[in-house]
């Protein structure tokens, strides 16, 4: 029985320890989520700003082969003008989802703290 009583009280002692290990753990990987998401909507951005400088060169390039009567340039630059929008399209909801993620792990990282600081009290 005092064995027993023994085992008992040994990890009823270190159960906090080993909780404020996870705790931590969490917060390190919520903050690691973060940076990433972060980095990823800095990539998004870039390429949106790039695929809307292609759009805008796209668009002179179509008008120019229709005021030279040049059709078939015209229907290629026309093309790949949709590419490009269809690009700045995926990479617009892209960056609106990584922005979403953004907030979400910064409230799970702000919640963790909240968690430690009351599991400490």
């Amino acid at each position: 029985m005092r064995r027993h009583i023994a085992i008992f009280a040994v990890l009823a002692l270190s159960a906090p320890v080993v909780l404020s290990a996870q705790d931590s753990n969490d917060v390190k990987h919520d903050r690691k989520e973060v940076r990433h998401d972060l980095r990823e909507l800095r990539g998004d951005r870039k390429d949106i700003r790039h695929d809307t400088r292609d759009i805008r060169q796209d668009r002179r390039d179509v008008r120019q082969d229709l005021k030279s009567g040049d059709t078939t340039d015209a229907r290629r630059d026309a093309r790949d003008l949709r590419q490009d929008r269809r690009d700045r399209r995926h990479d617009v909801r892209d960056a609106r989802r990584d922005r979403r993620d953004v907030r979400q792990d910064r409230k799970d990282v702000h919640e963790d703290k909240q968690e430690k600081n009351d599991s400490t009290k």
